[in-house]
């Protein structure tokens, strides 16, 4: 595979070689604003878990948070609980998640862990209710390839790349850049 799990081993070699200690479960993702209005999204299509198409292309019009994700990695899992609040906070606005799923096993790995995994979201139990989608190689490799996990990029109404989320999200830092492309 083409990104790196986020073993604790690797981390540290990942570290190593690019001083990217968000994307190995820093309390904060590391954020790049660089291609902001500038590079289109990858045009790529997904299979959902009953094995449709979903083309991000069909998300046009909407401001989509991609988050590349596994249910093997730690720090992936700690931010699901902002991820569903971010769902809930600003789908009713043009909003949507959609997490990419980098498991192995694909749907008989993921539909149990997203069916029966409950999160602490606002002291409530709930499972994760935002489209998942199962992710390739070749469809990082369109995003430009991922260094770590988990990985996000805010995708604006227009389809552009507006940021990029290398580690665990800041969640106040993503709802005021999702809120600026509402």
């Amino acid at each position: 595979m083409s990104y790196v799990k986020c073993s604790w081993l690797l981390c540290a070699a990942a570290l190593l070689a690019s001083g990217a200690l968000a994307a190995c479960g820093s309390s904060s993702a590391k954020v790049s604003n660089s291609a902001a209005g500038l590079q289109s999204a990858p045009d790529v299509t997904f299979k959902n878990l009953e094995g449709a198409d979903v083309s991000l292309s069909s998300l046009k019009g909407k401001v989509v948070l991609v988050n590349f994700w596994a249910t093997w990695c730690d720090p992936c899992r700690s931010e699901i609980p902002a991820l569903i609040g971010l769902q809930d906070k600003f789908a009713s606005k043009g909003f949507t998640m959609l997490g990419v799923s980098m498991d192995d096993d694909g749907v008989k790995t993921l539909d149990p862990f997203i069916h029966m995994t409950k999160f602490n979201v606002g002291g409530e139990q709930r499972i994760m209710d935002y489209p998942i989608v199962l992710g390739t190689d070749a469809i990082t490799d369109k995003f430009g390839g991922l260094l770590g996990m988990p990985t996000s990029y805010l995708i604006s109404r227009d389809g552009k790349i507006a940021k990029k989320y290398i580690g665990v999200v800041n969640e106040q830092q993503v709802i005021k850049d999702i809120e600026s492309q509402l």
